[in-house]
């Protein structure tokens, strides 16, 4: 029976997950330079439709009509998060999703990338974000 998922992109860079303020999150376990391809969000693809139907946090709108389940666990990429001043950021090419470092990340460091606006905006709110930058504001 065929894999229900396309293949992944194999990931040249080392890291792990851990623990982050804000649950799951993806370290670099070795230090990651700028421009360097870290790791492809992936899953069934499906209409937008139907991602709406099943809901869920592990959902990756393409904005193309197109949405990524992203909720199988060997998606590791699901638990790179948010952050306003993030290290990484996404590519697409047609319907797969890239994540990319986009300055040098040090070994430890989360790795993470900006959600977009309307995701922020619906889900997150600038008095609940957790990432660094908005913590260190608050305090």
């Amino acid at each position: 029976m065929p894999h229900p998922f396309p293949s992944p992109r194999p990931t040249v860079v080392q890291f792990r997950v851990g623990r982050s303020a804000t649950g799951f999150g993806i370290f670099a376990a070795e230090d990651i330079p700028a421009k360097r391809f870290i790791i492809e969000y992936w899953g069934k693809l499906v209409d937008s439709e139907i991602a709406d139907k099943i809901g869920g946090k592990y959902l990756f709108d393409l904005e193309n009509g197109k949405t990524i389940l992203g909720a199988t666990r060997q998606n590791t990429a699901r638990y790179v998060n948010h952050s306003c001043k993030p290290n990484a950021e996404v590519r697409f090419v047609k319907n797969r999703v890239y994540i990319y470092s986009t300055k040098p990340i040090k070994d430890g460091e989360e790795i993470t990338y900006d959600y977009g606006e309307e995701y922020f905006n619906e889900f997150i709110t600038k008095k609940n974000c957790l990432c660094k930058p908005c913590t260190k504001k608050r305090k």
